[in-house]
């Protein structure tokens, strides 16, 4: 990920050293803004940032409100943005992340959390960019697409059927992310049997990428594969997901757990749930769910 930019909007001289130092060590250009107003002229200016951190109390328009600007901008939204703060309370964090920050970070800040926090930031973005072309090849072969099976056996497999099977959807943008988490989902804990704490451990080591391309040769899991069932309905638009793992406690992860909030990863099904889709439905033992979206009314 060298030469990526980052936009870091920090009024504390202290902590944005110590970001920029990190950060800079890995190769990364960080261009440092001291309060949103000027984050936001940054953006106006280049929006080509591959990811913003950005601290939630600033002086004058806070973290929270720039967060919203730059998600109701179409040229913006993509940009992962993870919010630093020292507000823990399950307000605050519900309204960060329904606002749409990709992760959050506590201070003070943890050196090893920062980096591998920035490095998912990083590689959905790269992601995003390279299957946004090859997506909209295919929009409109599946808006015309009443039922249909997909497969897939890899995490890279399942990022590029999600944008595909997105551009489906009456708003591409909205089940987007809820369709990578959904997916990703089912490859990592079903399919290759990576727990939470698994990849809590794996993504503060940096060890996450490596341990994923392991599993998904070993002979016992490599014939895996998710299958997804697409149905169009006159009410509705509907995906099931089935992978073959052996299911998970699907329950506490359907809403946001303060007490998870500021791990590397965990709120993707509660994301997904939230402002995805209208609704989700996990089903058994964890290993199928299945998730709908009403078209919107004829015009």
């Amino acid at each position: 990920m060298g030469n990526a930019r980052i936009l870091l909007v920090e009024d504390d001289d202290i902590v944005a050293g110590l970001i920029e130092s990190l950060l800079g060590d890995r190769g990364l250009v960080v261009t440092r803004c001291a309060d949103a107003e000027a984050g936001w002229a940054a953006l106006e200016a280049r929006g080509e940032f591959e990811t913003i951190l950005l601290d939630r109390q600033l002086p004058g328009m806070d973290g929270l409100a720039l967060l919203r600007k730059i998600k109701e901008l179409p040229r913006l939204r993509d940009i992962p943005v993870v919010l630093e703060t020292s507000e823990d309370s399950t307000e605050a964090i519900r309204e960060g992340l329904a606002a749409g920050a990709y992760y959050y970070l506590t201070k003070p800040i943890q050196p090893e959390l920062m980096l591998a926090v920035v490095d998912a930031a990083l590689e959905q973005r790269r992601q995003f960019l390279e299957i946004q072309t090859t997506a909209l090849e295919a929009e409109a072969a599946l808006l015309a697409l009443d039922h249909g099976v997909f497969h897939c056996r890899t995490l890279a497999e399942s990022r590029r059927l999600a944008h595909g099977l997105a551009r489906g959807f009456p708003d591409p943008q909205r089940v987007l992310l809820g369709l990578q988490e959904l997916l990703a989902n089912a490859v990592e804990h079903g399919n290759l049997g990576i727990t939470y704490a698994d990849k809590t451990r794996l993504l503060i080591e940096g060890q996450w990428a490596d341990e994923v391309a392991r599993r998904e040769v070993r002979p016992e899991l490599s014939s895996r594969r998710v299958t997804i069932t697409l149905e169009r309905e006159p009410g509705a638009i509907r995906l099931t997901i089935c992978d073959e793992g052996s299911g998970f406690d699907w329950h506490k992860y359907l809403e946001l757990d303060p007490d998870r909030a500021f791990d590397p990863h965990g709120r993707g099904i509660a994301m997904a749930r939230m402002m995805s889709f209208d609704s989700l439905e996990y089903r058994g033992n964890g290993n199928t769910v299945v998730v709908a979206i009403a078209p919107p009314p004829a015009t």
